[in-house]
């Protein structure tokens, strides 16, 4: 059973939902304190997913064996119930993919990734976190939790979070974060990047200028160069858009792009 919170209805002006689909580590909640509910009164229909293991979702098979596959379907699952195909917002590459695989029409599917990693994983950013703290990182890996890299103030902030953002916020995130999937964690460390010449509908691609899991703007601008766009970047925002101090900025900025594209 997977957790979705739905929030809002469709409207004339805004005729298509929005899917946001968590990272790792996070679960719906993430989405829900503050995105569901601004695009809701905004007049979508705006839900989250916890993918299976996370939040209140249940799994059949061990967390550690869960695969980026397994995800996808968990995304299509709740796509497929909509009635129409939806918009998904994320920030993880294969969570928008994910939408554009539940498409049953020749309508080319929008997405929107915010912070996201390279076309070609996680591969840059993991070794980074290795370099800053090999200790935890081992822990991590082998006899502790894969949370542990992130589930302290002062790790959160590092990784997901800029220097201004309020303890508050950082402590809450990081009580909150979960274990991830070791499995999914190697198949994004290892993807295949897409191909420029199948994109055939228009990406946003968002980022923050004090990202601790991306190496500085070069992760994010490569997605964009891949997607064949430009990535917009929001000063002093950390990792984790949706719940810094300024996401209303960035929700704005989704806001107003959706409607150039007449949703």
């Amino acid at each position: 059973m997977l957790e979705v919170i739905d929030k809002g209805c469709a409207t004339a002006s805004h005729p298509v939902p929005l899917l946001f689909v968590h990272g790792a580590y996070h679960a719906a909640w993430c989405w829900d304190e503050n995105f569901v509910d601004y695009f809701a009164d905004k007049g979508f229909r705006a839900l989250a997913v916890s993918l299976r293991g996370h939040g209140q979702s249940t799994r059949c098979t061990p967390l550690h064996s869960c695969s980026i596959a397994d995800y996808l379907e968990d995304v299509r699952a709740v796509a497929d119930k909509l009635g129409c195909e939806p918009v998904c917002p994320s920030d993880t590459p294969w969570g928008a993919s994910s939408c554009r695989s539940t498409s049953r029409s020749t309508v080319p599917q929008l997405q929107v990734l915010m912070a996201p990693a390279t076309p070609k994983g996680v591969r840059r950013s993991v070794l980074r976190m290795v370099c800053r703290h090999p200790w935890i990182f081992m822990r991590a890996s082998t006899f502790g939790s894969s949370a542990d890299l992130v589930n302290t103030p002062a790790l959160a902030r590092e990784f997901l979070f800029c220097g201004h953002t309020p303890e508050a916020i950082v402590k809450s995130c990081a009580a909150r974060m979960e274990p991830e999937s070791a499995r999914a964690g190697l198949d994004q460390m290892f993807v295949r990047p897409p191909k420029g010449d199948r994109v055939t509908a228009p990406v946003l691609v968002l980022g923050a200028r004090y990202d601790g899991s991306r190496i500085g703007d070069t992760d994010v601008s490569s997605t964009a160069r891949t997607y064949e766009t430009e990535a917009e970047f929001f000063p002093n925002m950390g990792h984790n858009m949706m719940l810094e101090p300024g996401w209303r900025d960035v929700a704005d900025h989704i806001c107003e792009w959706l409607a150039t594209k007449n949703l």
